[in-house]
């Protein structure tokens, strides 16, 4: 009977290839870009928010408000997927203390960091008027 093969894919040690994963470059013109839509959206459509802190961390930006009545609120992450006006949205959850990937209003799995606030800000300030779109004509 001859002995198994073995199988070049489970071999152990230095000749074994390790997958790699690639990760989109974040651009420091990009994230001064993210940050300056946020705070103009913010000042637009939400005069509960006094200020954003926005903190970039790899492909990630994090988003929080500080309220007029100077409480803070975490809101949302941001992830890059190598474009300034598309992004991958997940929604900060207070139960959980962390982020879950969501959708945004328009049922997409990416959107403008404008959307993602206002969906956010939507849930946290008690406004569902945020995930409708109004006609722009």
């Amino acid at each position: 009977m001859p002995y198994p093969r073995q199988c070049p894919a489970r071999r152990e040690g230095p000749g074994r290839q390790e997958k790699m994963t690639v990760v989109a470059r974040y651009p420091a013109s990009t994230k001064t870009s993210l940050e300056q839509r946020l705070r103009v959206r913010a000042r637009e459509r939400w005069p509960q928010i006094a200020s954003l802190q926005i903190r970039h961390r790899g492909v990630f930006s994090y988003v929080d408000a500080t309220l007029t009545d100077a409480t803070t609120l975490k809101l949302c992450r941001l992830r890059y997927v190598g474009s300034a006006s598309q992004w991958h949205f997940a929604i900060y959850r207070a139960s959980h203390d962390d982020y879950d990937e969501s959708v945004f209003f328009t049922g997409l799995l990416v959107g403008t960091c404008q959307d993602a606030l206002d969906t956010a800000c939507g849930l946290y300030l008690n406004d569902p008027t945020a995930w409708t779109r109004h006609p722009t004509n």
